[in-house]
């Protein structure tokens, strides 16, 4: 472990899959494949929505925001852990990890807030569908938007603000593909009370209020679409929040799949690394951002209809 002359750290070591060599390769190309579908799928999304003017709308603004975030979130960490795949040393500097955490615990706090803001938009359109132009104006849903960005990033200055102040003196072995902050705590070599306290607040911030309301949200949206009495009605009013519910069953239930169940401290140890949690891990930080412009774009007719409008006049004008 290197250290500066006043004993400071100066790096980590990423663990990632080094106790399976032979996975490395495969795995390499698998996350570049879909890094690359990740820029592709987000990138045409965002794209259609500005283009086309008929999804100049409320959802769909949250829609080209969570895209965004999708590609902001996985570009803070993918290429780190192509770099580390191919590499037999898996080192990253102290201030590097600092940067990567921050901005990874900033997009994803950020994607809970949305989510739950997307929830409420939802509510609006499907309960009070003739005050939805009024109550959802520009004035209303830029700052819901604003609010979100804001709220995560303040919320990762503090957790990585806090991490950045701990003494690392005994390990400096990251049990993770990534500098995540959970591992990172681990090694600290000094009380992690406030870090802690802190963490709980930050859960209860971005993790269980946005999923309190998302689950308000459906369960009145679930009682105003079983009041309408024919069932095609109730299909178009469903469809319009399949997708938004689909991305949060994936997303929380993934988070919750890693966080909520309890380790056991041989986990730390590389030796003992467990592989499953190590899937687990890239399926949140890879799969799920790749497949949101896939469901969003899969279960709505106005997004296909302007892809096709899109590439219909570029066909033309190329002709």
């Amino acid at each position: 472990m290197e250290r500066t002359n006043d004993s400071m750290l100066t790096e980590f070591v990423l663990v990632g899959l080094s106790a399976h060599p032979k996975l490395q390769t495969v795995f390499f190309v698998l996350v570049l494949w879909m890094y690359l579908m990740i820029l592709l799928g987000n990138g045409v999304l965002i794209s259609v929505i500005i283009y086309d003017s008929h999804l100049h709308t409320p959802m769909y603004f949250f829609l080209c925001n969570l895209s965004f975030l999708d590609i902001c979130y996985t570009s803070s960490s993918v290429p780190l852990i192509l770099d580390n795949f191919l590499r037999v040393r898996k080192r990253v500097s102290f201030s590097g990890c600092m940067v990567q955490m921050f901005l990874s615990f900033a997009m994803g706090a950020t994607e809970c807030v949305l989510l739950g803001m997307m929830a409420l938009d939802r509510y609006i359109a499907i309960c009070y569908p003739l005050r939805y132009p009024v109550i959802m104006s520009k004035n209303t849903y830029m700052p819901m938007a604003v609010g979100s960005w804001v709220t995560g990033l303040i919320d990762s200055v503090v957790q990585t603000s806090l991490a950045m102040q701990l003494p690392f003196c005994a390990n400096n072995v990251i049990n993770h593909f990534v500098c995540e902050i959970l591992a990172i705590l681990k090694l600290a070599c000094a009380d992690i009370s406030i870090n802690v306290i802190s963490m709980a607040g930050s859960n209860l911030m971005v993790l269980v209020i946005p999923l309190l309301v998302i689950s308000i949200s459906y369960i009145f949206i679930l009682t105003t679409i079983l009041k309408i009495p024919s069932t095609e009605g109730k299909h178009k009013a469903f469809s319009t929040c399949s997708a938004h519910l689909t991305v949060v069953i994936i997303f929380y239930g993934t988070i919750f799949f890693m966080y909520a169940k309890p380790k056991s401290k041989s986990s730390v140890g590389a030796n003992n690394q467990d592989i499953t949690e190590v899937l687990i891990s890239l399926f949140y930080g890879v799969m799920t951002p790749m497949l949101n412009p896939l469901i969003y774009s899969l279960r709505n007719k106005d997004v296909k209809a302007a892809v096709k409008n899109m590439l219909g006049r570029r066909n033309s004008d190329g002709i």
